[in-house]
């Protein structure tokens, strides 16, 4: 069951909580509440419940999408993040309390519910009310400069390009074991023990138990991972032994589930269909002898997981979801979340394409790393009069003059494309990018969505501040202090 709210939270009133001191409106939890338009999502949230009148009324989308930035600001862990918005009445004004509490918001265990229901379509719509892209009284802010909806200007001219965009992409590293071959045969081995016991105990063994060697498969895996530093030959030996085991279980599992197919439960089927696949990708390595395999499972848990090879110089390999990024006027847009590895180059079109959709008209230039400027691209944005940075392809001019100008400004531009690779190693450092803790793929996606969101609302709180000050010391009023100004500008 869902209900919806009419209107947001009115400020906390109560004058006698902590001896006649009211919240302070200057509180950054407090502005921040007014850059999110709450009402808008209430109607696409209440859509997912597919029961509105049923049940326990659900929490509401603002409490829902608050909880996961503050989350996300402090790096807590659901259980710390229920206990701070308990103890902090700013939180819970963010959230849309209307008077302060000190029971439980919410169960921690709701937080999955949250990331679950939540969609990456909702909060890349809940990013663009917050980097001012949209506004609550028009769908889309409208281009500068008296640009109709379709980026035309008045006299029927195609607009100009205007604007710069930087795009990079990746890799949000997924909380896995480092994955060896050997060790994933092995847990697959042990899995596949552990459905074998439970059909035996369920009957559909027919009273014989299959003999599995458990405790040879075990010596045989305690031998090798002892082995500081295996060589090729036990390397190669171990997935030789492993892979019979694993071969052998699958054979009773399958003769099993001929005779019995209810034996094993929905988990353990989803289980068995994953180390199947498993099993067929490492005997193929196996046997041609390769570490080579076309959608390599890495995870028994998260097998959606692909190893993600970035050549970087502490870590060759990651293994998680690779993102494409877009960066326009200092905030950042997630363009593409894709498991499987792909090529960001062949993504510089659709993210052209993407930001005149919401503009109205091209960027003046793109600033993007070295693959991105294939003959494709750069013929593509030269139609359209979109400049990319760098060199231009071919020998460099006779002219050395022009030839210096041309170095000058690639090393300008070099330095300004620096400001999304600083967007990333913060989303990394301070919004958890660096390691995501989520286990499902969906809520994985939202997590990542959640971190761009709250470094961007973060930003635009930061240059709203700076904006008001800037207008304090230009206005040249001497009786009023900043914290007054500041209030004038938000009331306004």
């Amino acid at each position: 069951m869902y209900e919806q709210k009419a209107h947001q939270a009115t400020f906390f009133e109560d004058a006698t909580l902590f001896g006649g001191v009211r919240l302070n409106p200057e509180n950054r939890w407090v502005r921040m509440s007014r850059l999110i338009p709450w009402a808008v999502f209430e109607t696409q949230y209440a859509a997912l419940f597919t029961n509105p009148r049923e049940g326990k009324p659900a929490k509401s989308a603002r409490m829902a999408i608050g909880a996961l930035i503050i989350k996300k600001r402090y790096g807590f862990s659901d259980e710390d993040t229920v206990e701070e918005i308990r103890e902090n009445p700013y939180l819970q004004y963010f959230l849309g309390f209307a008077e302060y509490t000190n029971a439980r918001a919410f169960d921690p265990s709701v937080m999955t519910w949250f990331r679950e229901r939540i969609t990456t379509e909702m909060l890349a719509e809940v990013n663009d009310y917050i980097i001012g892209r949209k506004t609550m009284d028009d769908e889309e802010v409208p281009a500068p400069n008296g640009d109709d909806d379709d980026g035309r200007s008045g006299n029927g001219d195609e607009p100009g390009n205007r604007g710069t965009l930087i795009l990079d992409a990746t890799c949000c590293p997924q909380n896995i074991r480092y994955p060896t071959d050997a060790s994933l045969l092995n847990e697959s081995r042990e899995l596949l023990e552990g459905m074998i016991d439970t059909a035996h105990q369920a009957g559909a063994t027919g009273g014989q138990k299959p003999r599995t060697y458990r405790n040879l498969a075990r010596r045989d895996w305690l031998r090798f991972v002892r082995d500081r530093k295996p060589n090729r030959k036990k390397v190669r030996k171990a997935l030789r032994q492993q892979l019979g085991y694993v071969n052998r279980d699958l054979g009773y599992l399958e003769s099993i589930l001929a005779a019995n197919p209810d034996a094993l439960s929905a988990k353990q089927l989803e289980y068995l269909a994953v180390i199947r696949k498993l099993y067929e990708q490492q005997r193929e390595m196996y046997e041609n002898n390769t570490h080579r395999v076309d959608d390599r499972i890495v995870s028994l848990h998260q097998p959606w997981v692909r190893p993600i090879v970035r050549g970087k110089t502490a870590v060759a390999v990651e293994f998680g979801a690779k993102v494409a990024l877009s960066m326009n006027e200092g905030y950042a847009r997630v363009e593409e979340i894709s498991w499987d590895a792909f090529n960001e180059g062949k993504t510089l079109i659709e993210s052209m394409e993407r930001y005149k959709e919401r503009t109205g008209h091209y960027p003046e230039r793109g600033l993007v790393d070295r693959i991105y400027r294939t003959r494709e691209n750069l013929s593509w944005c030269k139609e359209r009069g979109i400049r990319l940075n760098g060199p231009k392809l071919g020998r460099p001019p006779r002219d050395k003059e022009a030839y210096l100008e041309s170095l000058e400004l690639e090393r300008v531009e070099s330095g300004e494309r620096n400001e999304i690779e600083g967007c990333i190693g913060v989303c990394k450092r301070r919004y958890g990018l660096d390691l995501v803790l989520m286990r499902l793929k969906h809520t994985s996606e939202v997590d990542i969505h959640v971190s761009i969101l709250t470094r961007n609302l973060f930003k635009r709180l930061k240059s709203l501040f700076c904006l008001v000050l800037d207008w304090f010391r230009r206005s040249g009023w001497g009786r009023k202090t900043e914290d007054s100004v500041l209030l004038d500008c938000l009331a306004a």
